[in-house]
């Protein structure tokens, strides 16, 4: 078994390049045809963060890499680590140990079990088979290609300024079960506590960020997962950070569809970008 298409879109720089990679791992809207969910895809769609790659359509343009895959999160999710697999999904045994993490358990792990409030997305179980298709036919060459542009940027620059982009439901509380005392940020800027980025980073994404009107909190729900704590080791210049957006600003979030908000998002993510890209720039060795 192959893929059913070409799993991702790299954009390389379209002008001289600066040591910033940004990643949508989970934008993607092509289902694959293995899929055989059990439910119907308005609901999978709930899982998308759709055209956020859209939004940041400007980092090429300032010198950045901008990667967004084209397969669902519901499908196979990028952040997760390979091991982060439900045994109770399969058929059979996994041929190697498994880890899953705390995520897994309500079925949110690297193949989803559930969507919604608990809602099963499979009428069987998976065979082993079907999932390591899944790896190694678009998991796998996504991460290649994250590892590939961080790397080179590394090489090029001394470092590496990672921004993993993603979008939230309104009601990100709820489906957390958080009894939160003020409503959702417009932006939630993840560092996993501070520990995957330098703080003055943060600052800038988060300054722009207000600067353009917007309402910003830090780690608060989401603090990152799996791709920024691997690629987020500011002790060796390799900085990331999560960067959530509230889908109200521009979409419908029930029929996916962008909202009147969508062109002013995209105008005012350019600038911000234009202004991480010089920041970047005067910090690196090339």
């Amino acid at each position: 078994m192959a893929a059913d298409f070409q799993p991702f879109t790299l954009s390389p720089p379209a002008t001289p390049p600066v040591p910033l990679v940004c990643d949508s791992p989970h934008s993607g809207t092509s289902y694959p045809a293995d899929f055989a969910h059990a439910v119907p895809r308005a609901l999978l769609r709930r899982g998308e963060d759709t055209d956020v790659e859209a939004l940041w359509q400007a980092v090429p343009c300032v010198g950045g890499t901008l990667l967004a895959a084209h397969f669902p999160r519901t499908y196979i999710d990028c952040n997760r680590t390979e091991d982060d697999l439900d045994p109770e999904l399969l058929d059979e045994p996994w041929p190697a140990p498994l880890n899953p993490g705390e995520k897994t358990r309500p079925g949110f792990g690297l193949v989803w079990r559930n969507v919604g409030a608990g809602k099963p997305i499979y009428d069987r179980a998976l065979t082993v088979a079907e999932v390591r298709n899944r790896i190694e036919s678009y998991y796998r060459p996504y991460h290649a290609a994250l590892a590939e542009a961080i790397e080179a940027s590394v090489q090029r620059f001394g470092g590496v300024w990672h921004l993993n982009l993603h979008s939230m439901p309104n009601d990100a509380y709820r489906r957390l079960q958080i009894d939160s005392p003020h409503p959702l940020a417009d932006f939630v800027l993840g560092d996993r506590d501070g520990t995957t980025c330098e703080p003055a980073f943060v600052d800038l994404v988060e300054r722009e960020l207000r600067a353009c009107g917007y309402t910003v909190a830090r780690n608060d729900p989401y603090k990152g997962v799996q791709l920024i704590a691997r690629i987020g080791q500011p002790a060796r210049n390799r900085h990331s950070l999560q960067v959530e957006i509230r889908r109200p600003l521009y979409m419908d979030e029930a029929t996916r569809e962008r909202n009147a908000g969508f062109a002013t998002l995209q105008r005012d993510l350019g600038r911000v970008a234009e202004k991480l890209a010089s920041y970047v720039r005067e910090r690196s060795s090339a």
